[in-house]
């Protein structure tokens, strides 16, 4: 067998503070709430599909007890001795974990709930052993009670104590999750299940169409979020795989949302990102966090990019790196996962096929995930129909954002290339959602390094995606072909290959142009990454990027000064000139801007002035209050802010005092290329 349910931990409940806390209250207002919860309990909704014994016989039970109560606040009695008090403090008790075990069975993962059958049966059972307790115990000759009342606390004692024998599972839940391991078993070898048997398995469970195929796999992923230990994790894993397999090959593909929908869910391009989750060099969210030798934390990917290019500096803080080494920040890694669960962005919350020595350690997980796509692809390939195509892209889209295992089995299955053939024109005019999807699914595939290089070397694909940023059928469409050249150009080689493509180039600066604000992100995160090749910073120049971002300061400041920032730092005297008109913005900036885009500000002003001469630091001093605001900066700014803040008012003294103003270069940028009007900050 492949896995034995008792080897896991109880399933993690969440019961609200008052469950097992009895409220300090009058004796009749302790009977009132006592009768209120056991109508609350009586009145739930029996569990359908498991526990269906153990459920209904105690809210049976409870609703015979309130009865006892009701007779209670009718005899009107308002004082009690202390054992009977005490006795209705710990029903209350009982009362409330009663309403928390099944509302936390009812709405959590029914999946997750048979392979913790025997310890939810057994809580259950000592519920009722409980309440049995209580009224053995009770001073009930006490109480005044009808005799009718007493027949019935009698027959709740009696109907307690026939519970405590026999099997707490019932044989048909056991069964089932018996099939349901067996199942995992043969995923774990490599055996395709039998879909008969699946049906049967899903039936039982309840789960009868795609839709409620997808909230299971919603609840199994909270429940990888509650559980604590890893081999947990990693089962919570595997039947997602067995889930999300089940899904595809019984009932099809998923009921598509609106492009908005998808797009919210699709990255965090469209949320309000906070700056401690945002790379510091891509400006975007942060999936691995890594500390440097200096403290600073960046995403492992942008910062590996840097020192594979030959940077032994802190990218901030501009301090040389003692070392090279890479250490995960697991603490702010954790609670960007808990944002982005919050925010329905998909995470990689943790690998679900690790490996220890060489040896996959969830391989029922990663067998389930191998046989979906394959499933997928198959049908993708075999389509009839565009609509058909659409369903089969639609559930490797959804299937690509999951995680890393699944990028790589989509990949090595060779969906690429049959993605690529839904990118063109024909696809966009015909059914515009299935280049949406292809593209999209094409971006997240590329989140994993071995995919990158594998779409750009497919035939047709990277051209493709060309295609769809240039002429896309959507913005949504436009703004992921954007996010995959980002993407793309994240590999050293190739962002000198999509660099020198005057395709890619223009349609980037187009759709910063012309495109929303989600899409203009996606855009200028591209353009950013493309900035990184001088040769390629010369192209962005011609074409206007300087012009272009300054427009888009207003929109997107963060992302579009610190292209400003790359460009004039690698850009020559042409980009010098051409900055000339972005001062008064980037004086703005200085004082208005978020720590992120003051301190890209103050370096592109460092930049303009030690290269474009005294005639630019001139209108720069000659700004009203840009002293005032360089010293605000250098109290409160980022490090790296306050050292550029620094600089900047060094060479306004220099300035100021008839010195030269450049600190290495010594070419002047002439008075013609520039206007003579005085740049005033507005108050």
């Amino acid at each position: 067998m492949a896995v034995s349910p008792q080897i896991f931990p109880p399933r993690k409940r969440r019961p609200s503070a008052g469950a097992f806390i009895s409220p300090t209250l009058s004796d009749l207002k302790l009977v009132e709430s006592l009768l209120i919860l056991s109508q609350e309990v009586s009145s739930m909704k029996p569990l359908q599909f498991l526990l269906q014994r153990s459920c209904l016989s105690i809210i049976r039970k409870v609703k015979l007890l309130s009865l006892f109560f009701e007779e209670l606040l009718a005899n009107q009695v308002s004082f009690f001795s202390p054992p009977t008090v005490l006795c209705f403090e710990e029903m209350y008790i009982v009362l409330q974990r009663m309403k928390t075990l099944i509302e936390d069975c009812y709405n959590g993962s029914k999946m997750w709930l048979l392979m913790q059958i025997e310890t939810a049966a057994n809580n259950f059972h000592e519920l009722t052993i409980d309440l049995s307790t209580l009224l053995d115990i009770m001073p009930l000759q006490e109480l005044r009670l009808s005799q009718d009342v007493e027949d019935v606390v009698v027959l709740i004692k009696k109907q307690c104590s026939k519970r405590t024998k026999g099997a707490l599972v019932d044989s048909k839940d056991d069964k089932l999750r018996l099939q349901v391991l067996t199942t995992l078993d043969q995923i774990k070898k490599e055996i395709v299940p039998d879909h008969s048997i699946l049906k049967q398995m899903f039936e039982s469970l309840g789960l009868r169409n795609s839709s409620a195929c997808k909230e299971e796999i919603e609840s199994l992923e909270e429940e990888i979020q509650n559980q604590t230990d890893q081999k947990s994790k990693h089962f919570a894993a595997a039947l997602i795989g067995l889930v999300r397999y089940t899904k595809c090959v019984l009932f099809g593909a998923s009921v598509q949302k609106s492009d908005s929908r998808l797009r919210r869910k699709k990255s965090a391009s469209d949320a309000n990102v906070p700056a401690d989750f945002r790379c510091p060099i891509s400006l975007e969210l942060m999936r691995n966090p890594v500390v440097v030798a200096t403290g600073q934390t960046y995403d492992r990917q942008s910062i590996s990019l840097w020192i594979e290019s030959g940077h032994n500096t802190c990218p901030k803080t501009g301090q040389t790196l003692a070392h090279t080494n890479l250490v995960t920040n697991t603490a702010l890694k954790n609670l960007i996962a808990l944002w982005c669960r919050e925010q329905r962005i998909p995470f990689d919350y943790a690998a679900s096929s690790e490996k220890v020595n060489g040896v996959v350690t969830n391989k029922a997980a990663l067998e389930a995930t191998k046989m979906t796509a394959s499933f997928l692809i198959n049908k993708l390939a075999t389509s009839q129909s565009m609509e058909a195509a659409n369903d089969a892209v639609y559930e490797l889209r959804s299937l690509s954002k999951t995680d890393s295992d699944s990028r790589a089995c989509i990949a090595e299955a060779g969906a690429i290339a049959l993605l690529a053939r839904h990118l063109g024109p024909d696809t966009a005019s015909r059914l515009p959602n299935l280049q949406v999807n292809a593209v999209t699914t094409i971006l997240n595939l590329s989140i994993l390094e071995a995919n990158k290089t594998r779409i750009m070397e497919t035939e047709g694909a990277l051209n493709g995606v060309i295609e769809v940023l240039r002429s896309g059928a959507t913005w949504e469409a436009k703004g992921n072909a954007a996010a995959t050249i980002f993407s793309l150009s994240g590999v050293h080689a190739h962002r000198k290959t999509l660099g020198r493509k005057t395709r890619v180039v223009k349609g980037l600066m187009d759709l910063v142009k012309g495109g929303p604000t989600s899409s203009k992100r996606d855009a200028l995160v591209a353009i950013l990454n493309l900035a990184g090749d001088r040769e390629t910073v010369g192209r962005l120049v011609e074409r206007g990027i300087v012009e272009i971002v300054a427009e888009a300061m207003d929109v997107l400041p963060e992302e579009s000064v610190t292209i400003l920032e790359a460009v004039v730092k690698r850009g020559g005297l042409t980009a010098i000139v051409a900055a000339y008109n972005t001062i008064k913005k980037l004086c703005i900036l200085l004082r208005e801007g978020s720590d992120t885009s003051r301190e890209s500000a103050a370096a592109t002003l460092v930049t303009i002035c030690r290269k474009g001469g005294s005639e630019m630091v001139a209108d720069i001093a000659a700004v009203p209050g840009i002293e005032r605001v360089i010293w605000e900066l250098m109290e409160s700014g980022t490090a790296r802010a306050r050292r550029k803040a620094a600089a900047l008012l060094r060479i306004l003294r220099r300035w100021a005092a008839g010195l030269d103003a450049r600190s290495s270069s010594t070419t002047t940028v002439t008075t013609t290329a520039m206007t003579n009007s005085r740049i005033v900050l507005p108050s």
